[in-house]
């Protein structure tokens, strides 16, 4: 059920990442998602405790999703972001064939609707032709600081057969 509730929320939040459209936004690579277990320090020296701007400076670049109380996610501007509530970061990366992967331009190249891209994805023709990775990780906030940092990913060729 886990994985079908992670299957559910990268499938929305990709439709997410489409809704940018026209904006270049950095991708994080396959490195940006380890996270050291000993430290629980992410490979960009972000951990547990650390604050706002210590968060900013090591992803401030990047497309943000926002949980505010754990209501739905959505992209906000880093000025917006309220880190003194409780909140939930989200910074996601879908990797196709192990390259970080602009929504938005995998839709124009392959002549496929912004509305078709998760049927695709999923798609068992697709899947026999692509390997296809989400990855991100999650940032919990309480009164300003980081209290809890998850790294987390799901192979859609080992667990496509939950959306079926």
């Amino acid at each position: 059920m886990k994985k079908l509730i992670s299957l559910l929320t990268s499938l929305g939040l990709a439709l997410g990442l489409l809704t940018a459209c026209g904006e270049s936004t950095p991708l994080l690579g396959a490195a940006d998602y380890e996270l050291d277990p000993a430290t629980n320090m992410t490979s960009r020296d972000v951990s547990i405790g650390d604050n706002a701007e210590t968060f900013l400076a090591a992803y401030g670049d990047f497309k943000i999703f926002t949980s505010v109380e754990g209501e739905e996610y959505q992209a906000l501007a880093v000025d917006k972001i309220p880190f003194d509530s409780a909140v939930t970061l989200l910074l996601p990366t879908f990797f196709i064939d192990g390259t970080p992967t602009d929504l938005d331009l995998f839709c124009r190249e392959n002549e496929i609707q912004k509305e078709d891209l998760t049927t695709t994805l999923n798609s068992d023709a697709f899947l026999q032709a692509h390997s296809v990775i989400y990855s991100y990780l999650l940032f919990t906030w309480e009164n300003g600081v980081i209290t809890d940092i998850r790294s987390e990913y799901m192979d859609y060729n080992e667990d496509a057969a939950y959306n079926n």
